[in-house]
């Protein structure tokens, strides 16, 4: 096609290969540890209810990271190219499912985590300085509908702020942005690593009693209902073994996002050194690196707290609570400061992965002509200027309700997003696993690397538990689900019209 051709010619200068192992393990686990891991725990002991399954359900999300990790490191080393998942999909099936997927990234899945890690930085920085607020107005909101308005806080501010300063940064050159990532990384590793060694030194003997004393025992397992389909059984992980498997599966919307991310390294690919060994084995040492230390996190939740602490912790801050446990008030503001730490370099990795989707999307005529042009530091500073400016705006909107009081009452419209794509990125990580199986059939003589390990039993395990999830996602949590699907298959009408 004429369009593909000029846009693959749209620039001369190339992308520079500044990144080694440790920097390509870097953004793996810098782009996984954002603040989830300091929250979502109480939300997973409020669904499973036990000790015993709430690190049962982290040791899910821990096989199923590593397993599709591993996996993925087999594509990665057949085509270490710049787009990562998004050449995958598209030399697997086709280029429309390639940009599919490359459509839901920009629209939701990396500009709306980009958002909302933003917000998370904006609000913790709120503990040390009350005036950034969610109510603190600059634009009060405005109405657009009786459930949604638009507006303008200083946490908002700041949290935009933020995406233009990291996105400014990352215009100078990856060798920059790798600076900022390894230094990050390193200090947010050690700050959970601190976090684990105050908890279990200054630990509460009753609870450590009384989590590990009775690690299984039910301790209030939510009752989970499907909103839509009211022909379902409502369920609780202590009702029988079918609302186990439920709890289970719903419990991994909140770890499986905390954890997600670890494929952006697969995007940058065309700027790693040797990335066909580079690619593969940072996959495996960050995801390793991180799932070891998400559970370490929740083994010191619960030497610190018993159960229902966890559960009823202020906001759901789980590691606040654990901290205030043990070292008093000072506890919020230094666990503040970690997470500020945390979101800061999360959101930095993000920024420069994302990029790099909308590069190649360019290179091949169906993305903005201009995002395929790369500036004089080698990087696609139009393609990041972009995906700043919308998420930028995605922090604008929120969501709007009003109580029987009628106190109004604002949440943010990302998070809804967020919510609606979670089972968009567990069908598409299925197809990139599948993907691996696809290409061993149709291209058998391909130079191959690195090869899945544990091939085929692995990567067919993390098929079959990915699916087993996304249906009980389809059962019980439609309301989430159908919105994803159609984030997903709007890009259909959006691709033809770029191709023609």
């Amino acid at each position: 096609m004429p369009r593909v051709k000029q846009a693959r010619n749209a620039g001369t200068r190339e992308l520079v290969r500044d990144l080694g192992l440790v920097d390509s393990t870097m953004i793996v686990a810098g782009s996984m540890i954002g603040s989830g891991i300091f929250i979502v725990s109480a939300d997973i002991a409020r669904q499973v209810g036990s000790p015993g399954l709430l690190l049962l359900t982290w040791m899910i999300t821990g096989v199923l990271t590593i397993t599709a990790a591993l996996s993925y490191g087999e594509l990665a080393a057949m085509m270490p190219r710049a787009g990562g998942q998004y050449v995958y999909l598209r030399e697997s099936y086709s280029p429309l499912w390639g940009f599919l997927y490359g459509w839901a990234v920009f629209l939701v899945i990396q500009s709306g985590t980009i958002a909302a890690v933003a917000v998370g930085f904006a609000r913790y920085a709120g503990v040390l300085a009350p005036s950034i607020s969610a109510s603190a107005w600059i634009v009060e909101p405005i109405a657009l509908s009786s459930g949604y308005a638009v507006s303008l806080s200083t946490q908002q501010l700041l949290a935009i702020l933020m995406i233009v300063a990291l996105t400014a940064i990352n215009t100078r050159g990856i060798r920059l942005g790798k600076w900022i990532q390894n230094g990050f990384t390193a200090a947010k590793t050690l700050a959970l690593l601190a976090l684990v060694a105050v908890a279990v030194a200054v630990h509460d003997p009753a609870a450590v009693a009384s989590n590990f004393g009775a690690l299984w025992s039910s301790q209030g397992a939510a009752t989970i209902t499907s909103r839509q389909l009211g022909f379902l059984p409502a369920v609780s992980a202590d009702s029988s073994l079918l609302g186990l498997l439920v709890a289970l599966c719903v419990a991994q919307v909140g770890s499986l996002f905390s954890s997600d991310a670890w494929n952006n390294i697969t995007f940058t690919a065309g700027e790693v050194r040797d990335p066909r060994r580079n690619v593969p084995l940072s996959l495996a040492f960050g995801t390793v690196l991180v799932i070891g230390l998400y559970l370490l996190a929740n083994l010191a939740y619960l030497c610190a707290l018993p159960l229902a602490a966890i559960q009823s912790a202020p906001d759901d801050r789980v590691a606040t609570a654990t901290l205030e446990v043990a070292l008093g008030g000072a506890g919020a503001a230094i666990m503040a400061l970690a997470i500020m730490v945390s979101t800061f370099g999360c959101n930095n990795g993000l920024i420069i992965a994302g990029a790099r989707v909308y590069w190649a999307m360019a290179q091949d005529g169906v993305f903005f002509r201009a995002t395929a042009r790369l500036n004089d530091r080698h990087v696609p500073a139009f393609g990041l200027w972009l995906q700043c400016l919308w998420a930028s705006l995605l922090i604008l909107p929120r969501t709007r309700s009003v109580d029987a009081a009628g106190v109004v009452a604002y949440g943010n419209l990302y998070s809804n997003l967020l919510d609606y794509v979670v089972f968009a990125v567990l069908l598409f990580y299925v197809l990139t696993v599948a993907a691996v199986f696809v290409l061993r059939r149709t291209r058998p003589d391909a130079e191959r690397p690195y090869r899945a390990f544990g091939y085929p039993l692995v990567p067919a395990l993390y098929i079959a538990c990915a699916c087993l999830i996304m249906v009980v996602l389809i059962l019980y949590r439609t309301e989430t689900t159908w919105p994803g699907l159609l984030v997903v298959l709007s890009g259909i009408p959006v691709y033809f019209a770029w191709r023609r």
